[in-house]
């Protein structure tokens, strides 16, 4: 029987500054910390949710050099699909987090009734930053 997902894998070119993004600037905890050799199992989570993200740098065991690369330069182009973190208020949320040194790629933007904005993290990944629309509209 499956029992859901619980971790989703992002790629990330430097796992201690990705941690201390996660971590410092978006509030979220870290769930798994632990190496095996030069490999590192490392998870953060929301704290009100129970989904990890592994923080994963690309290359051996896993993948060798050249992959690795390649992984790398297509994270830090944004080419991956943005991850969506969900809000009640986008404004103020964006207020906080750029106090906090996050860099807007998009500043908050009314469509459809909802209010959404857009970040990357360190490596390159693409976060939407979404307020659902009310009811009735």
């Amino acid at each position: 029987m499956m029992r859901g997902v619980g971790t989703v894998g992002l790629y990330v070119r430097d796992q201690d500054e990705a941690l201390a993004f996660y971590v410092d600037k978006l509030g979220f905890r870290v769930h798994t910390d632990v190496r095996n050799g030069d490999y590192r199992w490392l998870t953060v989570q929301h704290p009100d949710q129970p989904l990890q993200l592994g923080l994963l740098k690309p290359g051996p065991p896993v993948h060798d050099a050249a992959t690795a690369r390649a992984l790398e330069e297509i994270v830090a182009k944004g080419a991956m699909p943005p991850l969506v973190l969900l809000v009640d208020d986008c404004r103020a949320t964006h207020a906080r987090l750029a106090e906090r040194g996050v860099e807007f790629s998009q500043q908050p933007v009314e469509r459809y009734g909802a209010v959404d904005a857009g970040f990357r993290d360190p490596s390159g990944n693409g976060w939407k930053m979404i307020q659902a629309a009310r009811e009735g509209q």
